[in-house]
């Protein structure tokens, strides 16, 4: 199994600007989220306590305050955090592959989406797409559930491990896409597919190292968790609403902690891991027909890349 620890730590040492925009833009996200709903639970508090508003009327005022958040959030997300990590994914493939770092790191994987991605609309549609067919193509290497007579409680394992592949797959996507970036190829559609093939290729080392890792990750996670519990039970000696304001701190850091470090930490070896094992390999038409027979979406994917579209994207 390939594990490019060092590779990889190095290269996430060196886009460290970018990892600090990242916990920037969460720690702002969070701050927004406190006090969206703090206002939303005073205001609501005060209307009924003034009998302005009835018990009926604040459940609906929050369901719909809810709904605006999650609307906001999606938005966020789409326009805000998706580009700051496609450009990081850009920063880091420019390094494994080269060896060095941009001048103004921030600036180029900016300029290398917009480059590669006329919208933005263009960026999901191809990581979507490649989604779907890493989701198909994991299931059928990994499930073996459907062919042999199982007891339950094996079963109950490969679903397990099922779904440890999907969490994995969320990564390997992020692989791809940073060989969008780095391919020679004018059509990113063609780029896609040709990354998703060089995954097939290499799927057993990528794949393997990656489950290694989210595993550790979570580990890693809880292990922190619990190691802050006790600030959270040393408030609850004061009151019950200090030892709730302590649960929140704990949960916040170990978020904190979780999304802007170790994420982006595992997505760097990910990424790396798959520049490295695919590196000097050229696209198989056996193994394109051969995932062409798991995926009906990389059919859908192969099909864009055979239909001449333009150097970027405008579907």
């Amino acid at each position: 199994m390939a594990l490019h620890f060092r590779e990889a730590t190095g290269v996430f040492r060196k886009t460290l600007p970018f990892v600090v925009v990242r916990l920037g833009v969460g720690l702002g996200i969070g701050i927004a989220t406190v006090l969206y709903f703090g206002i939303v639970a005073w205001i609501g508090f005060y209307l009924l306590e003034a009998g302005t508003i009835s018990g009926w009327i604040g459940i609906v005022g929050l369901l719909l305050a809810v709904g605006l958040f999650l609307a906001a959030w999606r938005l966020a997300a789409r326009y805000v955090l998706y580009l700051v990590k496609a450009a990081h994914i850009a920063v880091i493939a420019h390094v494994v592959e080269t060896g060095e770092v941009p001048e103004n790191q921030l600036q180029y994987g900016k300029a290398q989406v917009r480059e590669h991605f006329a919208e933005t609309s263009a960026l999901f549609a191809v990581d979507k797409l490649i989604k779907a067919v890493l989701r198909q193509f994991n299931d059928a290497v990994v499930s073996v559930s459907g062919l042999f007579s199982l007891s339950s409680g094996l079963q109950r394992l490969i679903r397990l491990v099922g779904r440890a592949v999907a969490v994995a797959a969320s990564y390997i996507d992020e692989a791809i896409i940073a060989h969008v970036f780095v391919s020679q190829e004018d059509d990113r559609w063609t780029a896609a597919k040709n990354g998703v093939v060089l995954y097939g290729q290499n799927w057993k080392p990528v794949l393997g190292s990656t489950l290694l890792i989210v595993i550790g990750m979570y580990g890693i996670a809880l292990g922190l968790f619990m190691a802050l519990t006790p600030l959270a039970g040393s408030l609850g000696t004061l009151s019950t609403t200090f030892e709730l304001v302590g649960w929140v701190v704990v949960g916040g850091m170990v978020l904190t902690v979780y999304t802007g470090l170790l994420k982006p930490w595992v997505k760097t070896v990910v990424i790396t891991t798959f520049l490295i094992e695919s590196r000097g390999d050229s696209p198989e038409d056996e193994t394109a027909e051969r995932i062409a027979g798991r995926s009906e979406r990389f059919q859908e994917l192969a099909s864009k890349a055979d239909g001449g579209t333009p150097k970027t994207i405008r579907d």
